[in-house]
């Protein structure tokens, strides 16, 4: 199919609005309850490995285990919520439910006495997100032309990333203030979490779709098998994502890395500050790359710091050795992960493009509740070190991936 016709065919069965190379207010709208909900997300996660291992006495692989499980759930749940995006013709009430689902969960964690609260906590908030992520991400493709996702998805990613060390900082300042108490600290993540919702429901408005269109999806039964209809270029891009996953297992581990080499207690969110801080401001700038240049460089590039990561995390004796190896973890977040979002956009037609979401954020999924499995279980049995040498290892294999792979799937510029 030629290049413009299947640009045509992708974007057939909603009008997008025209722009002339800015991006529509929805999109800056999506962004900030991103925002809104990653500051009280990320408040809590970057005290909540802590609090399970100190407080509630949580092993090392329980704590990968209810990590691994919690956004397996979640990617379990966006594949029927993708699936039903499509089938309905509508995306934003899916996602209205998944973050007011989300936002329900927060009060749970600082009433939380033990680890099965927690655990139910986080089961039931990755249920949320399982709800919103495939709806939400084909709705930001349904808001823009082909020509600007890269940056559409870029702005959206930084946007989130910037809640994403915002959290961390209000869990900072709360934990100096309010000596170190975590469970006073928590509390503070609700007020985000409602701002999110209420901003999504007056903020954000879903495109107009074609009235026939609309029709024969409505009138289509919810099939699974409507994933054959996924080309080969759609299958390389979910599976390479899935071996990027197995390098990159749940962030609480990075967490707890710093706290293993005896950083302070008050200073644990510094981690995930400092992480976000630099996801947050190469997110953009790398979506803008995206539209331009080889994708397969940019991935290759992601993928030989996020090595490089895991060596200096594996080597870390000291909080400033932690922190480089956490900057670098940034960054290979900011480059890579926008772009896996414009990949699966552009392999996958727009009748099917929440399907497609859904069964990447799947797969990928289930590869995070693999890897925090075993990271947690090599954090026990050897030390962290070895936690952190084995998802160097896999990046390895995915970076002779590409390397040997003579086509890779839409990486060559267009």
């Amino acid at each position: 199919m030629p290049h413009h016709m299947k640009h045509q065919h992708q974007n057939a069965d909603t009008q997008v609005p025209e722009t002339r190379g800015t991006l529509p207010t929805g999109i800056w709208a999506l962004g900030l309850v991103s925002l809104c909900m990653d500051t009280s997300s990320e408040l809590i996660h970057s005290l909540l490995p802590v609090f399970m291992a100190s407080v509630l006495g949580a092993s090392m692989a329980t704590i990968g285990i209810i990590e691994g499980v919690a956004e397996a759930t979640a990617a379990i749940t966006r594949i029927f919520s993708g699936v039903l995006s499509d089938w309905l013709g509508r995306r934003k009430a899916l996602v209205v439910l998944g973050y007011g689902l989300s936002t329900l969960t927060k009060p749970i964690f600082p009433l939380a006495t033990s680890i099965g609260w927690v655990f139910g906590a986080r089961f039931v908030d990755r249920v949320g997100k399982g709800i919103r992520t495939a709806p939400r991400d084909a709705l930001v493709a349904d808001l823009v032309p082909t020509r600007l996702r890269g940056a559409a998805y870029g702005l959206r990613q930084a946007l989130d990333s910037v809640g994403a060390f915002l959290g961390p900082m209000l869990a900072l300042l709360g934990m100096l203030l309010l000596a170190d108490h975590i469970t006073s600290v928590l509390w503070i993540a609700v007020i985000p979490a409602v701002i999110a919702v209420l901003l999504l429901i007056f903020a954000v408005h879903e495109p107009e779709r074609k009235r026939k269109a609309s029709v024969s999806v409505q009138k289509a039964p919810i099939r699974l098998n409507d994933a054959r209809k996924l080309n080969i270029d759609f299958w390389l891009v979910t599976g390479l994502g899935a071996v990027f996953t197995m390098a990159r297992f749940s962030e609480a581990f990075l967490v707890l890395r710093a706290q293993s080499v005896h950083l302070a207690l008050a200073y644990i969110p510094l981690v995930m500050v400092i992480m976000n801080v630099v996801y947050a401001a190469v997110s953009y700038p790398a979506g803008l790359a995206a539209d331009r240049l080889p994708r397969r460089a940019l991935l290759l590039t992601g993928l030989a710091i996020l090595i490089l990561a895991d060596l200096v995390l594996a080597l870390a004796t000291t909080p400033l050795a932690v922190f480089a190896g956490v900057s670098l973890w940034g960054l290979h977040m900011g480059i890579t992960q926008g772009l896996f979002s414009k990949l699966v956009a552009d392999s996958a037609p727009a009748s099917l493009r929440g399907t497609a979401f859904g069964l990447y954020n799947l797969i990928n999924g289930l590869a995070l509740l693999l890897a925090s499995g075993v990271a947690g279980v090599l954090w026990d049995l050897i030390g962290p070190a070895a936690t952190f040498i084995a998802g160097g290892c896999f990046a390895v294999i995915a970076t002779l991936g590409i390397l040997f792979h003579r086509r890779p799937p839409q990486l060559p510029a267009t």
